[in-house]
């Protein structure tokens, strides 16, 4: 096969001749020091290529060399606990060998070649196995085993199969002959090309609710197992530390969370600071189930492009295994970004902002590859994306967010006004919302016995209603208002400091079991009729509100264990009991 040659260099992007041989979506090797590229587009002898490192230094009539393959992940044991850039090469391993900053020309490396792995094969000589079969473990880390998988495409009978012990990954551990006497070495990794999904046997509803501690979360904008979730945000509002908080504390089992084109600073308080957090599910650090992918602003621009396909790649590998993994892109704005400017470089006809025209299938095809699945091996797994966004000035209008919104069943639009109040989720009641609602109204009886959904309807729209009697509050005052709505605007505001108002750096209130959230939701909303029912009898609003009670009710979160919530149960006696002596007052 003949090589090409170099003869425009335009920043990320190079066009090269002579490629009559080469292959689109075929990953090069570019110039005397193999920078690594991907063809995007051939016409004629002509191709345009981006690449993945930096290009200073490259000349014309530079040699563009061949692959054969596609951009392509290595997958196999090493993922887990280990850093990675947009394109799979490890950063501590960097870091040892070369320098602080990344070279160029260091290859595709990624998972360690050495490493010497406890193997346990789980078939024998003359058993026939299928694509995506689990034919040997590995204890990666403490907190998850490493299934190794029959690769996809291959079937047919076990040859030569090695003993349980320990061997690197390109060490070959058996052989699958098929029915025309091919052999296939298989070894503990499959490579597979970022841009293409997993296949599965099947797509299944997504019904289950990803829990996530936040009541918020949980109760009013519930995240489904298998979902896709946007968190839109302006510049100060929180994204990081509320992906953090999902990071830490959904029950998936893995979290893959990439860093896409955010500030140096920022990346590396998350690269310091997750290796330190402790998983509250098992007491080991959080990273032994962790794969952390850094794209910072001031890397390449088109492997922050490529940094979203990898670490989506990586959640459906181990999805295939039959794991429930959470993907956190943070932000999916930056990745957008590195789209429009490879696109104003290729020259193409831009659409709104600057954008490419294509950058909503862009964004269908990322968030396509969540859901629930059942996998080849006949079990089940699910990849939750987590997305957040970053609209300039924090305004969701702009082409990112709303096409985000299209393709997305959770919305979390995080307002500025909150946060700067120091509301944390901040989380606009009044914008968001949660299509799974419904779809997981089943799961909260199966798990409760009962309907969570009626509750959190009732009082979201307490929210509404409190939303627009602030506006004739804002007019003419609230002590114009009647009592009842009145009541109104106290209860949402115990609502919105005891319930929807979480403390991060609280032992108690950091993460809330559905059962506590639930409760605590019950006695607001029980709070609300006894003093409702109080107003009827024409008690007089200063009466109705007890500061002593309300105060109790927004400090439940804290004063309450969340193993033990006999403390509600006592609450809400006294808040009859209360109301009871109250009326009974008032009837004499």
């Amino acid at each position: 096969m003949n090589n090409g040659k170099i003869f425009s260099i335009n920043g990320p992007v190079i066009k090269g001749r002579n490629m009559t041989d080469f292959t689109a979506k075929e990953m090069v090797l570019i110039g005397e020091k193999k920078l690594i590229g991907e063809v995007i587009s051939l016409e004629d002898d002509i191709a345009v290529i981006q690449v993945y490192e930096e290009t200073e230094g490259l000349k014309k009539d530079d040699e563009i060399y061949h692959t054969n393959k596609p951009l392509s992940l290595k997958l196999g044991p090493g993922l887990l606990k280990n850093m990675f850039d947009g394109i799979e090469r490890p950063l501590k391993e960097i870091r040892d060998k070369f320098s602080t900053f990344i070279p160029e020309g260091i290859g595709l490396i990624s998972i360690d070649e050495e490493k010497l792995w406890d193997v346990t094969i789980k078939v024998k000589n003359g058993d026939t196995v299928t694509q995506g079969q689990i034919i040997a473990e590995v204890p990666e880390t403490e907190a998850i085993v490493h299934k190794i998988m029959i690769p996809v495409g291959v079937n047919g009978t076990v040859k030569n199969v090695l003993e349980n012990g320990k061997y690197n990954i390109e060490t070959t551990i058996m052989q699958v002959e098929d029915d025309f006497g091919n052999l296939t070495d298989i070894k503990l990794y499959q490579d597979w090309p970022i841009r293409i999904p997993r296949p599965s046997k099947e797509r299944l509803d997504v019904d289950r609710l990803l829990e996530t501690g936040q009541r918020i979360l949980d109760v009013f904008f519930p995240l489904a197992k298998g979902g896709t979730v946007a968190i839109p945000g302006g510049f100060g509002t929180g994204k990081t530390m509320t992906q953090h908080q999902l990071a830490k504390y959904a029950d998936a089992d893995i979290i893959i969370y990439i860093g896409c084109g955010e500030r140096g600073n920022e990346m590396t308080e998350v690269l310091e600071d997750f290796p330190k957090l402790i998983d509250p599910n098992n007491g080991k650090p959080l990273m032994e189930r962790t794969v952390l992918i850094a794209n910072t602003s001031n890397m390449p621009v088109a492997a922050r492009e490529a940094s979203i396909y990898t670490g989506i790649t990586m959640a459906e590998y181990f999805r295939d295994m039959g794991y429930d993994v959470a993907i956190m892109a943070d932000s999916t704005s930056r990745w957008a970004e590195a789209l429009r400017e490879i696109s104003g470089r290729l020259e193409e006809m831009p659409a709104e902002e600057g954008y490419p025209a294509y950058l909503p299938s862009r964004i269908a095809q990322f968030y396509e590859r969540a859901g629930i699945v059942k996998t080849l091996n006949d079990n089940e797994g699910s990849v939750t994306i987590i997305g957040a966004v970053s609209p300039a000035g924090g305004d969701f209008s702009e082409p990112v967010t709303e096409n985000t919104k299209r393709f997305v069943n959770v919305f979390l639009g995080l307002d500025k006004d909150l946060a700067y109040s120091r509301h944390y989720p901040a989380i606009n009641w009044m914008s968001s919302y949660s299509s799974y609602v419904e779809k997981l109204r089943d799961y909260y009886e199966s798990k409760l016995g009962e309907d969570v959904v009626d509750l959190r309807n009732q009082m979201l729209k307490l929210l509404y209603e409190e939303d627009k009697l602030k506006e004739i509050v804002m007019l003419v005052g609230e002590d114009v208002l009647p009592d009842d709505q009145r009541l109104i605007l106290d209860i949402s505001n115990v609502m919105k400091l005891g319930f929807l108002q979480q403390n991060a750096f609280s032992k108690v209130d950091t993460y809330v079991p559905l059962k506590k959230q639930v409760e605590m939701l019950k006695t607001i909303k029980l709070l609300y009729e006894e003093g409702r029912k109080a107003i009827k009898e024409q008690i007089p609003i200063s009466q109705v509100k007890n500061a002593d009670l309300y105060s109790k009710v927004i400090a439940m979160k804290n004063t309450i264990s969340n193993e033990d919530l006999s403390g509600i149960k006592d609450l809400n006696d006294e808040i009859k009991e209360f109301y009871s002596d109250l009326i009974s007052k008032y009837e004499k």
